[in-house]
């Protein structure tokens, strides 16, 4: 982007909202999609394009945000949430003598494409216009906020929804709130603007009109889908926007060479890594920090969570559930049953109905099953324990804690006691 375009860019993010739609105390821009803070969505793309300044306008709860920034964004605070054109203005302060195109994203539409900020960009450049607008059509526009023409076709202002008269409630162009101004412009048009509003806040969409009316040019970009574009305000749209990510994130992940069945019932979330081969069925859910290695098969029904390492070759079967453990290559888990916190060996099998027991109310212990073991049906493991290379267990036992199985030793019973001795063992 720098290289090839001769006018400097900086990027005001706009993340200093309540979540009053969401009904609740976490910040708007730190609810998930696929497992990840939508705002770090946002903060992606615009390091994507390297700007030279990037300002983030916080606000409510904004320690909490800042966590979540990148150390190359700037924080600044908007003290009274005022509106939109108000945290613009305080995000302008932080820039300085900056000259050049001032981008205005916001914190909360994680969907929007580093490769679509780069073509509003462009246009804006091209034109050298004072403010270009990220626009859509809808055929059900409700609730956005209109763009007005003037008799030449021109762009000559926004009217919010709630303001909009029958006729201008006709309109199917939409503004998404994205624009790309002329820093001098937008410095110059946001002294005209005023809180003409019930809630008597500054709305950044005057500018366009101000703009309009001094002489400046304003342009657009149209996008062909204005979900990508989609602000989340409140848990349908959280819903929505979890809907269009995950399909992204699947199909990623389909190019890469891992089979899912069906997509519309699996989940991923952002940041798993899948080797080449394996096979995902229908309703697995894998979190976040999970890494699964070549030639798997996970599910139908399965869940994976954080800290899960499988190798090549491991089958996760029907209702099995696996946290926080390493599971070696070629080992089996066919059926349903639980393991966590867990050290599994090569050409493990485990049994259906097999539970881990790793906690005992106050902390989290540690199982180790090493290579070959075979994990009879309905086991449960009360960690810590240690069951040793090619050792058994029988059907219902239960392999009480501090045991160490010595290798090829077969145990049953409740409690789990040595039934057969094995000359293999040295």
């Amino acid at each position: 982007m720098r290289t090839n375009m001769s006018k400097k860019v900086a990027v005001i993010v706009l993340a200093a909202g309540k979540s009053t739609r969401m009904k609740s105390d976490i910040p708007k821009v730190l609810y998930p999609i696929c497992g990840r803070p939508m705002m770090e969505y946002v903060t992606d793309a615009i390091e994507d394009i390297k700007p030279q300044k990037i300002i983030a306008v916080l606000g409510y709860k904004h320690a909490e945000v800042k966590k979540h920034l990148p150390s190359g964004i700037k924080m600044v605070l908007q003290r009274k949430l005022l509106g939109t054109a108000d945290a613009v203005k305080t995000g302008l302060r932080a820039l300085g003598d900056f000259q050049g195109a001032v981008l205005i994203l916001y914190g909360d539409t994680p969907l929007l494409k580093a490769a679509t900020i780069k073509e509003l960009l462009k246009r804006h450049i091209q034109n050298n216009s004072d403010a270009t607008l990220l626009t859509a059509r809808m055929e059900s526009p409700g609730g956005y906020g209109r763009v007005l023409r003037d008799s030449y076709g021109s762009i000559s202002g926004i009217i919010e929804d709630k303001d909009a008269d029958d006729f201008q409630k006709e309109i199917k162009e939409i503004n998404t709130g994205i624009v790309c101004f002329d820093k001098k412009a937008l410095a110059l048009a946001l002294k005209g603007v005023r809180p003409n509003n019930k809630k008597k806040e500054y709305y950044l969409t005057d500018t366009v009109g101000i703009i309009y009316r001094k002489g400046g040019l304003v342009y657009n970009l149209a996008i062909p889908d204005a979900r990508e574009a989609m602000g989340v305000n409140s848990r349908p749209d959280l819903a929505r926007a979890n809907r269009m990510m995950q399909s992204r994130l699947n199909e990623e992940i389909m190019r890469s060479g891992v089979t899912i069945v069906n997509p519309d019932t699996t989940v991923v979330e952002y940041g798993v890594t899948i080797g080449q081969g394996t096979v995902i069925y229908p309703f697995t859910v894998i979190e976040r920090d999970v890494k699964i290695g070549k030639h798997c098969k996970l599910g139908p029904f399965a869940h994976l969570r954080p800290g899960t390492r499988l190798a090549d070759r491991v089958a996760i079967g029907n209702f099995a559930e696996v946290s926080r453990s390493a599971i070696a290559g070629n080992t089996l888990m066919k059926h349903f049953g639980y393991i966590g916190d867990s050290r599994l060996g090569r050409e493990v099998n485990i049994g259906a109905g097999t539970v881990t027991a790793n906690f005992d109310g106050s902390r989290k212990y540690l199982t180790v099953i090493k290579d070959k073991a075979f994990i009879g049906s309905d086991t449960v493991l009360i960690a810590p324990l240690k069951v040793g290379r090619g050792a058994k267990t029988g059907a219902g036992s239960v392999v009480t804690k501090n045991t160490s199985v010595r290798d090829y030793d077969v145990v049953a019973g409740i409690p789990a006691k040595v039934i057969k001795k094995s000359g293999k063992r040295k």
